[in-house]
């Protein structure tokens, strides 16, 4: 089954137009501590949804369209690698998410984008109750795109399949 949604308030993730997992967990359950991504194109435990330019992207730092282009080119490449290997189901593993998540915020904490004085949407504080959490990646567009295209070329390392 194939469900769109699209974003109602930026960086809400508290909106009901969620996707369930296989365990029935929603993605605002899902992210009550903070958003999680592998590469901000999908979230361990949620099959064969794509969140294009989803938490862990660069792409609100950068031209959003084109960010989005990218996006949509790597998940055609993605599907079209799936059909030819027979694979129905594709996540992302937990140990790749996490390993992402660790590293954007690494990236993250030598900018002032993530300084304790710095109150900003990229770090969810414009929600009351939502925690803080560096969203974007902030190690730039040519380093985030070389790492999803060696991520492809590596077999679609960090994701799994199945049919």
């Amino acid at each position: 089954t194939q469900k769109t949604a699209s974003a109602i308030r930026r960086c809400d993730w508290s909106s009901d137009v969620c996707s369930s997992d296989l365990g029935g967990k929603r993605l605002n359950d899902y992210w009550a501590d903070g958003p999680r991504s592998y590469l901000g194109l999908q979230v361990a435990g949620f099959p064969n949804l794509f969140t294009i330019t989803g938490p862990g992207s660069p792409s609100v730092l950068s031209n959003v369209m084109v960010s989005i282009e990218q996006h949509v080119e790597w998940v055609a490449e993605c599907l079209s690698y799936m059909n030819t290997q027979d694979y129905t189901v594709i996540k992302a593993s937990g140990e790749a998410e996490n390993q992402w998540v660790q590293e954007a915020n690494a990236v993250a904490s030598q900018t002032s984008l993530a300084a304790p004085s710095c109150h900003s949407w990229y770090l969810g504080t414009n929600i009351s109750g939502k925690p803080r959490m560096m969203m974007p990646y902030v190690g730039g567009v040519g380093e985030y795109r070389a790492k999803c295209d060696k991520v492809a070329k590596d077999g679609y390392a960090g994701f799994i399949f199945s049919s």
